[in-house]
């Protein structure tokens, strides 16, 4: 089918994610065509590094045999088992046990979804469970880290902190609170890690003091927030927030559906302080992307209560395609493959990276580089002493998206000015070096905008 043909049976039939319905019929589809490695390939034949790895997923990069390979044996064997009625199938079981057996502590308990937002969504109904389970029902408040992303869902959304997932749909609920981001760049009190990790523990505990200790359930947190702006916390912050939850008995959700399975170094970003969460949300590198699924894992309290709650009765929450038999063949391959060499590639090549984009420094519209591993941010400002943000004429999600695209590069571009970056793990030195060239070359043809250039001359 020619492209133009997709393009406009795209703009009349396919309702796209996160997006302006009528700003997307005016600009249309840029139709992807095939990808290899780090690389995709559009209808046009234009090659373009992939930096985001789609959506924060492809982890392992695209076109691995063996995964094909995997999904198609199990497709042919067995190409779907329920979960229901005691019944189950040969990869779901091993992945699970892989993955406890590499998840921090005593996560030995997995429930598989469909990807990360009906992972966090399942997460709230087992905690729910859990404090009924506990006698505690009056525990039913959430609280979660404004700029932060948990999914969206219509329970999910409430915890994201972001408006744009909040705005016509009647979220957050009355039962989902926020306490500030550790945001270094922009953090009232300023960038000293110490005080921002006290201030953050000081706002965990005066709001459950609001709420009321004995009401809240549970702490959502991601080790780093990604589409808040990729925010990376100080260090030692996620460890003090983890103690005060013990302190407050609070449940500490990590939500690792970005940040898991190499994207910032370990295969779990947990480890990078040594933590252990009740639940651990997963997704996104999981499959790599291949085929859609999440899990949670749970800690052995928090199975045992609600197994002890439930007693004989069945556990009220599952979906037709939990633990789908090909997406778990798939998240065993993809698995084999981290930990066959391309963990190893992605800290060497996260290394690059962040080298790289920290030399963008001295551009006059770089206020902060930031990130950890294969993860990573450039924002940028008109003014750097002032952290003046892009002026909102310059329509900065847009344009410097596209001003990439025309280089040869994807990357994530925030409407507040801040270009995210999440690689395939598989880049190799060449690859991250044209990342960094090709920003610097966006930020070159962004200085001579007009909008830019009006606001540098006032």
């Amino acid at each position: 089918m020619l492209t133009n043909s997709l393009v406009e049976l795209d703009r009349r039939h396919l309702v796209h994610p996160v997006s302006s319905f009528h700003g997307h019929e005016a600009r249309g589809v840029r139709v992807l065509r095939s990808a290899r490695g780090a690389t995709v390939t559009d209808s046009e034949g234009r090659e373009l590094i992939d930096g985001f790895a789609g959506l924060w997923c492809v982890n392992a990069g695209y076109g691995h045999e063996s995964v094909i390979e995997a999904a198609a044996t199990q497709m042919r064997d067995l190409p779907y088992a329920t979960g229901y009625f005691d019944l189950g199938a040969e990869a779901p079981i091993r992945l699970a046990a892989e993955l406890a057996e590499r998840a921090p502590g005593d996560l030995d308990h997995v429930y598989f979804c469909l990807g990360g937002s009906d992972a966090v969504d399942s997460s709230i109904r087992f905690i729910r469970y859990y404090w009924h389970a506990r006698g505690q029902p009056e525990r039913d408040q959430f609280i979660s880290v404004a700029q932060g992303y948990h999914g969206s869902t219509s329970a999910g959304a409430g915890l994201t902190a972001l408006p744009v997932f909040h705005e016509g749909f009647g979220v957050p609920y009355d039962w989902q609170h926020k306490i500030p981001s550790h945001y270094a760049y922009r953090n009232p009190v300023g960038p000293d890690d110490a005080a921002i990790i006290s201030a953050s523990v000081a706002a965990l505990r005066a709001r459950a003091e609001e709420i009321g200790p004995e009401r809240v359930a549970a702490f959502y947190v991601e080790p780093i927030q990604g589409s808040g702006g990729v925010l990376v916390p100080p260090k030692g912050w996620i460890k003090a927030m983890r103690d005060a939850c013990t302190e407050l008995g609070i449940l500490f959700v990590a939500d690792e559906v970005i940040t898991a399975f190499g994207r910032t170094g370990p295969l779990f970003a947990c480890e990078y302080e040594g933590i252990v969460p009740d639940l651990m949300t997963v997704a996104k590198g999981l499959t790599s992307g291949y085929v859609p699924m999440g899990a949670v894992l749970m800690s052995e309290h928090v199975y045992q209560t609600i197994a002890e709650g439930a007693g004989p009765r069945a556990v009220g929450h599952g979906f037709t395609y939990s633990a789908h038999p090909v997406s778990a063949a798939v998240a065993l391959e993809v698995l084999k493959l981290y930990e066959g060499g391309l963990l190893d590639n992605g800290r060497r090549q996260g290394a690059r990276l962040q080298q790289g984009l920290a030399a963008l420094a001295d551009h006059p519209l770089v206020g902060d580089v930031r990130g950890r591993g294969m993860l990573a941010a450039v924002e940028l400002v008109t003014d750097k002493e002032k952290k003046t943000p892009l002026p909102a004429a310059l329509d900065a999600a847009t344009r410097l998206f596209d001003r990439a695209w025309e280089q040869g590069l994807i990357l994530r571009s925030f409407a507040q000015g801040v270009l995210g970056y999440a690689p395939p793990l598989c880049c190799t030195d060449a690859e991250i070096d044209r990342i960094v060239e090709r920003t610097r070359k966006v930020l070159d043809l962004t200085l001579e905008d007009p909008e830019i250039r009006e606001v540098l001359r006032s």
